[in-house]
């Protein structure tokens, strides 16, 4: 299966592991709990993945490489303890607590999250002294005498061997006592994530275009080649900084992520012609409804790659754009939910509710900090949140309402709403005078509005009558693969002329 299948499968069993009876006991006994083995080839999310889960599952993530233990450190120290058996006084071996197991306890005691995930990655290149103490963790869920609490639910990673020389294979009897999923690396899963994720334009324009460049392990005589997803995600990352800095993005940096010679050279050309293409055409023009026939004319006789990389740009601004408004209006209902009891109090009474409520937003981001499962727009949710609070705060002591102060930032969201809503028609307006209304182009910002998680809840919450028309039109599901093939066809065909 694929990595979002896996993620699916994977949630919908921590859920169940972690339904209880009426009594508060859970369903499927602690024992009969089955680990989790995820096996798959390195870089394609396997470890990402746990903490998309705890995040929403709510749950805590403990996260441990097994490749950097020892037995002393999984298992814990032997001391010696004295017990009496009856008349008998006799000196006993003992062992100090686990650090794993240790780290699921204070993990709890700092977050007050009592049910998680404890992660273990490449559970198969363990030591040779860990190995059998390992096939026994898996079995009965035991670190020397200590067992993992209640609650927690054991996922394990691995590497298939051809991929790792120090992989040991699990013999039937572990295995019997494990739930096994398979995962391969797959781009239509990945650029669906991608979409969520804010991946650069340029990485995803290129990939769309290259499919057979998103993953590949290849062993030469100068060593191993490798392109990840893990790589993609983390050269995105870096690009962006670099752009926001006005710095160079060379082949040298690309390199650092991106390990095989062709695909770098091949990305470092098309990132160079999507830098282009961003400085030739004029993208706030299309959004300003104010295209020229220069523009037109330009776009409309460009090559299939500058059709798309134009196609790519303006979604991304889309993307971007929706995605700062998304951000305010989920803040400011969260807001409201907490500040309607106390929307006309007096100035004494609303400041000690919005230094409480600011409070709590901070803790918030430190509870689940600590838990391992705050993603990145949570935590910047959070702190918009408590800002809100302190500047509101402020305000209140200088003699205003809670409820103006809301309401005007209200009143401004509705603005930016109306705002990117004609700029959603100019763009559509402006994407059919240069490319026509059922255009592979139109056909492609279509289901790249679709597939992002930013325009995708925009869209679904204030909706757009121009989106409306032209998905309709365009019947995005069904034309989606033949796009895909035509592409890559068209691409073929310039190269060889």
């Amino acid at each position: 299966m694929n990595i979002k299948e896996a993620k699916n499968y994977i949630k919908d069993t921590i859920t169940a592991y972690l339904k209880k009876d009426e009594f508060g006991d859970y369903r499927i006994p602690v024992e009969k709990q089955r680990p989790i083995f995820l096996i798959g080839a390195p870089g394609i999310g396997k470890t990402a993945i746990m903490s998309q889960i705890a995040n929403e599952l709510d749950i805590a993530l403990v996260s441990y490489s097994m490749t950097h233990h020892t037995r002393q450190s999984a298992l814990g120290l032997p001391y010696i303890k004295e017990k009496q058996y009856k008349d008998l006084s006799v000196s006993v071996s003992e062992y100090t607590m686990s650090e794993i197991i240790a780290s699921v306890y204070d993990t709890m005691e700092d977050s007050g999250v009592n049910e998680g995930i404890l992660f273990l990655d490449e559970i198969n290149c363990v030591s040779e002294t860990l190995y059998p103490s390992m096939l026994q963790f898996l079995q009965y869920k035991v670190f020397g005498k200590h067992t993992v609490p209640e609650g927690w639910v054991i996922v394990t990673a691995g590497n298939p061997p051809e991929y790792n020389r120090a992989v040991r294979e699990f013999d039937v009897v572990t295995l019997d006592r494990l739930k096994v999923i398979t995962v391969e690396a797959d781009y239509p899963a990945w650029k669906s994530y991608a979409a969520k994720a804010g991946i650069h334009g340029a990485v995803t324009g290129f990939l769309e275009s290259n499919k057979d460049c998103f993953y590949k392990v290849e062993t030469t005589v100068y060593g191993k080649n490798y392109v990840t997803a893990r790589g993609w995600e983390d050269l995105s990352d870096m690009i962006k900084l670099y752009e926001e800095d006005g710095k160079s993005v060379s082949e040298n940096l690309i390199s650092q992520y991106i390990t095989d010679e062709r695909t770098v050279k091949e990305f470092s050309a098309y990132y160079d012609l999507y830098n282009k293409y961003r400085k030739q055409y004029d993208v706030e023009a299309v959004f300003a409804g104010n295209l020229s026939e220069d523009t037109i004319k330009a776009a409309g006789a460009a090559s299939v790659d500058e059709r798309l990389a134009l196609t790519g740009l303006l979604a991304d601004t889309l993307k971007s754009e929706t995605g700062d408004i998304l951000m305010s209006h989920r803040m400011l209902a969260e807001i409201r939910t907490k500040i309607k009891d106390f929307a006309d109090a007096k100035e004494d009474e609303a400041m000690t509710r919005l230094a409480d409520l600011a409070d709590s937003a901070r803790s918030v981001i430190a509870r689940k900090s600590r838990a391992g499962s705050l993603s990145s727009d949570e935590k910047t949710r959070y702190k918009q949140i408590a800002k809100f609070y302190t500047d509101a705060n402020e305000r209140v002591n200088s003699g205003e309402k809670i409820k103006d102060i809301y309401n005007t930032r209200i009143n401004a969201l509705r603005k930016e709403v109306s705002v990117e809503l004609e700029r959603i028609d100019n763009l559509f307006a402006g994407m059919e005078r240069i490319f026509g209304g059922d255009s592979n182009e139109m056909l492609m910002l279509v289901t790249e509005m679709t597939l992002s998680d930013n325009t995708g809840s925009f869209l679904s919450e204030f909706g757009s009558k121009s989106y409306e028309k032209y998905s309709s039109v365009l019947k995005v599901g069904d034309r989606a693969e033949k796009l895909r093939k035509e592409i890559m066809d068209l691409k073929e065909l310039e190269e060889l002329s």
